[in-house]
């Protein structure tokens, strides 16, 4: 049984930190996006040095105190918060922000895991270079936590998950121990790969508080299209297509339905919509090309390929940066009008790619035998990630459909894992997701998953609750 951490403890560890570490819980530290659970806590510590972190996580096992290891705050999965149990020492990486070193010649960045999503960016652009992880809420996610969750984003076709991104790792372990695994390697064959065990493991396993990222060249040139499509089949074949005309230089391949952006004109009207009449599908291609190809010119032979094939029938091609950045901000917002809409149930779910549109076709009729629904299907068609997203009749609240969530989410789950999908693509368990880890999930993978978290947290403190049900 873990202990909370009361007024002894936090005495005790006020003697040991620099003065201004531990603070009183502000709603930011409490709060996750989507408003489903309140978190509790008996204070927050804010470390500026990895070695404060590891006193704070040693004093923490001594103790038995749990620790919810919190980054930007912006997982929607209930993983930064800890809603009941004994009170848990919420450990934010807020102060640890640092750039550290970067090299240009090497393509490598190395920062702190408090550093925003955003500063990585800029400090990539700064040398010519791109760190292509691109997140609508990269101005607020840290990258500890966009590693601790795997995060997936709008460029994984092109440039692969958080995973794909990073070299090696500064983390403590539960024990308060500290790995010292910044390496700037490609080619480490030296054991088992505790990398990519804490990338994913959403703070179960330890806190990660640095980490080596890998850097690209910047394209020499962007392109950018919206075009309309008969069927979210015709978009599959239009994403072969294009990898056909255009092999590695496609970045994105988003796939937007008509629900989205009568949803965008309901909430957000100064968002722009380049098409005067919203299609029932559409694409948004983002190209990265190198130096002596033009983007207008490789789109527009797209879209009369596209057109030869039946595949398209409409489009927009940006003729510049601002155009450019209209259609992203177009994609970007959806989100954001599904919030203020308020849906009953979200899904973030992943398939086969030739298994997408049969779910599409399957899943609609499948709702629609629980009631009366509005859904907005969207999402990164490239790498097979859908944000499958239920929301109520026109003139109807959530509130008055909270009944209804758990059979919703059920029916779209079944579906997902009968067709071979996953019921988590790229926003990860959490504490949202943990019954539906345990119904679909491998029994020999759950097996292996609890002896791993045995093995390196004995004493169950670290993010407890999350990914795995807490041991009793």
């Amino acid at each position: 049984m873990l202990n909370p951490a009361d007024a002894a403890f936090l005495d005790r560890l006020r003697a040991i930190l620099p003065e201004g570490t531990l603070r009183t819980p502000e709603s930011r530290h409490l709060e996750e996006p989507r408003g489903r659970w309140h978190g509790i806590a008996g204070a927050v510590a804010c470390p500026a040095t990895t070695g404060e972190v590891a006193t704070i996580v040693r004093a923490a096992a001594e103790a038995r105190v749990g620790i919810v290891p919190l980054g930007g705050g912006t997982g929607l999965v209930g993983g930064q918060v800890m809603p009941d149990g004994p009170l848990p020492l919420i450990l934010s990486l807020e102060r640890m922000t640092r750039i550290r070193e970067v090299l240009p010649r090497e393509n490598v960045l190395i920062a702190e895991a408090g550093a925003i999503l955003a500063d990585i960016q800029a400090a990539a652009e700064g040398v010519n270079r791109l760190f292509p992880l691109a997140l609508a809420s990269d101005g607020s996610c840290r990258i500890g936590g966009n590693l601790a969750a795997n995060a997936g984003g709008v460029n994984v076709l092109r440039y692969g998950n958080a995973r794909d991104l990073c070299l090696g790792l500064e983390a403590v372990l539960p024990d308060g121990s500290i790995w010292h695994g910044l390496r700037r390697l490609r080619k480490d064959n030296t054991g088992y790969d505790l990398r990519n065990l804490l990338i994913g493991s959403e703070g179960t396993l330890g806190i990660i508080t640095a980490a080596t990222l890998r850097l690209f060249p910047r394209p020499a040139g962007q392109g950018t299209a919206l075009f309309v499509v008969p069927s979210p089949s015709a978009a599959l074949d239009l994403l072969a297509l294009t990898q056909d005309h255009l092999p590695g230089l496609v970045s994105a391949f988003e796939l937007i339905a008509r629900q989205g952006l009568e949803f965008l004109s309901e909430t957000m009207p100064q968002v722009r919509h380049p098409l005067a009449d919203p299609p029932d599908w559409m694409v948004l291609i983002d190209l990265g090309l190198p130096t002596g190809l033009d983007p207008a010119e490789a789109l527009e032979a797209l879209f009369v390929a596209g057109a030869e094939a039946g595949l398209v029938t409409d489009g927009v091609i940006a003729q510049n940066e601002a155009q450019r950045h209209d259609f992203w901000t177009l994609r970007e917002s959806l989100p954001e009008a599904n919030r203020h809409i308020g849906a009953v149930s979200s899904h973030d779910i992943s398939l086969p790619l030739s298994e997408i549109p049969a779910f599409i076709d399957r899943a609609g009729p499948a709702l629609a035998r629980l009631g009366e629904w509005r859904i907005n299907c969207f999402g990164h068609l490239g790498d097979g990630n859908l944000h499958y997203n239920v929301f109520p009749a026109r003139g109807q609240s959530r509130a008055d459909h909270e009944g209804a969530r758990d059979a919703i989410k059920t029916c779209v789950h079944d579906l997902v894992h009968e067709m071979g999908g996953s019921v988590s693509a790229e926003h990860g368990i959490g504490r949202l997701k943990v019954k539906d880890l345990e119904t679909y999930g491998d029994p020999a993978k759950l097996a292996a998953m609890r002896a791993i978290k045995d093995a390196l947290d004995p004493l169950g403190i670290m993010n407890p609750g999350a990914v795995l049900r807490q041991a009793k």
